[in-house]
């Protein structure tokens, strides 16, 4: 689930040509599609008329693709006569966005997660109108919303202690989201509204027969976690998912299966509740203003409640990225800051759970982990054998006939070695 989070600055100089011209008839086609007019109109009306107009031509431009688009979203800023600016948030369509119908359900969880978190003290852009249907007069599905101030967080280029005091911000962020438990785990679904439904995420929607099976809500992490891991091992086997090395897929989740009760039935950590978490905390969702000041925390798709050690576990942008991959158990210098913080301000069940939060990093990043980058991988899955205190040695090839005797009786596994001899 989280292979992305830490990509090098780097990759943006080693662009592949061929993505980018892809990219770039991907956005122009969408552009195509805004009626900018009708955009302008409906955000003037939203403010009794005042004249606004969109703030830069609309055309790709490579040079500015990180100032108005993620991997998901387009954004359009529009500029009213009296200096305030808002931005229409677009969902991108490409060849892996997920089908309008689990696209629009996202849109629309985000709206209700932003309403939501709009009656707390988290800073999150204000949601002034959404349209997912595309047949609107803008022609796109869209958010409109706040355009907060400051710039994206770049983790790598900051000073200790201009660290030491994003933690700290984080921290009572962590602290206000703590107030407000709910019953499930799952996504907002509907407006105005903190009813949590079905889980907004590709990853755990299955389709199938031309249905969509949402997962979720659910009462417990194990029946999460137990049903995320068989979707998996179901797409694994309708060769949907791991094409390149299923078996060594199928034996990676069908392991996380038979641990997920294990762990959590000694997890000391959780109350019963659930909490909501931002599903990408890469760093680049925290808007900062000149002096490190948090202005806003965006890009609320993906949001789920989830069980308190999951929500309040360190955000993923202050793990040490090569002591992680390599499998190293100890948390790192900015964790136990962060853990220290928490513990300050009269939280320590937080600071506990960031102290002690390494074994579910392992678990959640194994889990969907992408194969392709199969050295990253077997650190990660090394680790959390290490972490779980199975010993042995870091040998996959050992490992994986171990796994095969030990998991020769399993029905799918026999199904996909079928299908493994049938080609």
């Amino acid at each position: 689930m989280a292979t992305d989070f830490f990509r090098s600055e780097q990759d943006e100089h080693h662009y592949d040509p061929a993505a980018q011209e892809a990219e770039k008839k991907e956005i122009t086609t969408l552009i195509e599609k805004i009626d900018i007019l009708a955009l302008t109109r409906r955000a003037s009306s939203l403010r009794g008329g005042l004249a606004c107009s969109v703030a830069q031509g609309l055309q790709y431009d490579r040079a500015l693709r990180s100032s108005v688009m993620g991997g998901m979203n387009y954004h359009i800023e529009i500029l009213f006569e009296d200096g305030k600016s808002w931005l229409a948030r677009i969902r991108r369509f490409n060849a892996t966005s997920p089908p309008p119908e689990l696209r629009d359900y996202i849109l629309r969880s985000e709206v209700s997660t932003l309403q939501f978190l709009s009656k707390t003290k988290v800073p999150v852009p204000t949601v002034f109108d959404f349209n997912a249907d595309e047949s609107n007069p803008v022609g796109v599905g869209y958010i409109l919303m706040e355009k907060l101030p400051g710039k994206s967080l770049r983790w790598s280029i900051t000073t200790p202690e201009q660290r030491q005091k994003i933690a700290s911000q984080l921290a009572d962020i962590y602290i206000e989201l703590k107030s407000y438990p709910f019953s499930v785990i799952g996504s907002f679904n509907q407006q105005n509204s903190s009813h949590v439904g079905p889980i907004a995420r590709e990853s755990l929607t299955d389709f199938q027969d031309l249905h969509m099976k949402m997962l979720g809500p659910y009462s417990s992490s194990e029946e999460y976690f137990t049903a995320h891991i068989r979707l998996i091992l179901d797409l694994i086997i309708r060769q949907e998912s791991y094409v390149n090395r299923p078996v060594d897929a199928f034996l990676i989740h069908r392991f996380l299966l038979e641990i997920i009760p294990k762990i959590f039935s000694r997890n000391s950590f959780d109350d019963g509740m659930f909490y909501l978490k931002h599903a990408d905390e890469k760093g680049d969702q925290i808007l900062v203003d000149n002096d490190y000041n948090i202005t806003g925390i965006i890009d609320w798709e993906w949001a789920q409640t989830d069980s308190k050690s999951a929500a309040f576990n360190s955000p993923i942008v202050l793990l040490p990225v090569a002591d992680f991959y390599e499998g190293a158990d100890h948390i790192g210098e900015d964790e136990a800051f962060f853990a220290k913080c928490l513990e300050e301000k009269g939280h320590p069940d937080l600071g506990e759970i960031v102290r002690n939060g390494r074994l579910l990093h392992r678990i959640q990043f194994c889990c969907g982990y992408d194969l392709d980058d199969w050295d990253g991988f077997i650190g990660l899955f090394f680790g959390l054998l290490k972490t779980l205190g199975i010993e042995g040695d870091s040998n996959w090839e050992t490992w994986k006939a171990e796994a095969m005797e030990s998991y020769r009786g399993d029905f799918q596994l026999k199904q996909l070695l079928k299908l493994s001899e049938a080609e």
